[in-house]
């Protein structure tokens, strides 16, 4: 092997390390809050719902990003746009910590979307357009372990200096050096597609008007199982911590870690099907794990002790792992391949931006009348995400007799 070809092995070697690390960084912010909030809204005096303007304004800052996150790259590049991202992130984290005041904190809310929605869409366009599947699996494996540590980091701030704000401080000083290093390897981020026969082009082709991906209900299902998908994941993670210490008068200290044993098996699950997701039907995994998140959330809502209940959130978090990445590697044949690229756009900014906040702004609310009512929307998330996909499986078989019809036509 030649040196020149070392060097581009190396060089992607390190593009992958930097873009898993990237992932754990993102992480970060979405494991912090869930333990933070109680501390939070008690220093502002704020009601349990008010979360919901927090993680609104967060939203719309996700959504515009990923959006346009596609206008951004070509015009800065893939580096330039993690590295700008990176930085009003930790900028943003830290400006958390800096506000007199609830609304200013809320304002910030939309730079920090900004930042996170520009690294999420960038990254996943990236890696599903340069690195083969396997990588995809463990680039959400890493973003796990990233929601592992937020819960830990923001326990620790809490328990032993009495301050949610040096969490945040912490996680934001990460993203701020990961945008140095995004910064410094400018020139390594060029698309390596063409030097790998495996890996997908699809999802870099902008052909299809989006007028035509928005005519066919099959987007919409799409997109909705992203919304409910991303709004089951995101109100567990931050709403659990409340139902276990405001609902069951579990100890703080001892709540904080249950609630990471949620983001533990989360990774353990995405690593899990990183080394095993080839061995088995899309169809089949993504069912079994549907079934079985169902499984684990009734184990919650029904209560019939805490042993059973942080079982049941454990065997969620294993559960669900391999749904985002499966649905997201499953869109091409959901949809057809000509709306793939379009509707994973919308299925980002729209499915999973949205649904992320508006699901648990809404179980905020519901949880302001009784904190019990987590665990039953909970079950109810996860059933619909059941209906939904099954649903779009329904809805694609049509789609699949015209194309096995040009077969021949093609093979001529």
């Amino acid at each position: 092997m030649t040196t020149a070809a070392n060097k581009k092995i190396n060089a992607r070697a390190g593009l992958i390390v930097l873009i898993f690390v990237a992932f754990i960084a993102l992480g970060m912010p979405d494991g912090l809050i869930g333990v933070a909030w109680p501390t939070i809204r008690s220093g502002f005096k704020l009601p349990v719902d008010a979360m919901g303007s927090w993680l609104f304004a967060s939203m719309i800052g996700y959504m515009v990003a990923s959006f346009f996150n596609g206008k951004v790259i070509s015009r800065i590049g893939v580096g330039g746009t993690l590295a700008a991202s990176c930085a009003l992130t930790g900028a943003a984290l830290i400006g958390y910590t800096l506000v007199p005041a609830w609304w200013m904190l809320v304002g910030t809310g939309v730079f920090a979307g900004l930042g996170a929605g520009a690294i999420d869409a960038g990254l996943n366009t990236y890696v599903a357009s340069n690195f083969k599947e396997n990588i995809m699996q463990w680039l959400h494996a890493f973003y796990g372990v990233g929601v592992t540590l937020g819960p830990i980091i923001m326990t620790n701030a809490l328990n032993l200096f009495d301050n949610w704000r040096l969490g945040y401080q912490l996680v934001g000083a990460v993203q701020l050096a990961l945008g140095l290093a995004f910064l410094f390897s400018l020139k390594k981020w060029q698309n390596h597609s063409s030097e790998d026969k495996d890996a997908p082009k699809i999802l870099t082709e902008y052909k299809t008007p989006m007028r035509e991906t928005l005519k066919r209900p099959i987007t919409y299902v799409s997109v909705l199982l992203f919304f409910v998908y991303v709004g089951a994941e995101m109100s567990l993670g931050t709403w659990v911590y409340t139902l276990l210490t405001e609902g069951r008068h579990i100890s703080v200290a001892i709540a904080g870690y249950l609630a990471g044993s949620y983001y533990i098996t989360f990774t353990i699950g995405r690593m899990t099907a990183g080394l095993l997701a080839s061995k088995f039907k899309l169809k089949t995994l993504l069912t079994a794990c549907m079934i079985a998140a169902f499984t684990g959330a009734v184990m919650l809502m029904v209560n019939i002790s805490n042993t059973v209940s942080i079982i049941g959130v454990a065997i969620i978090g294993f559960a669900i792992a391999p749904i985002f990445p499966g649905l997201q590697s499953d869109t091409p044949d959901r949809v057809s391949a000509e709306h793939g690229a379009n509707t994973i756009g919308i299925q980002m900014s729209l499915g999973a931006g949205l649904g992320g906040s508006v699901i648990s702004a809404l179980v905020g609310l519901f949880a302001a009348m009784n904190r019990e009512n987590i665990a039953i929307i909970m079950v109810i998330l996860y059933a619909l995400l059941f209906g939904l996909y099954w649903l779009s499986l329904w809805m694609r078989k049509p789609a699949e007799k015209p194309e096995s019809e040009t077969e021949p036509e093609t093979a001529a």
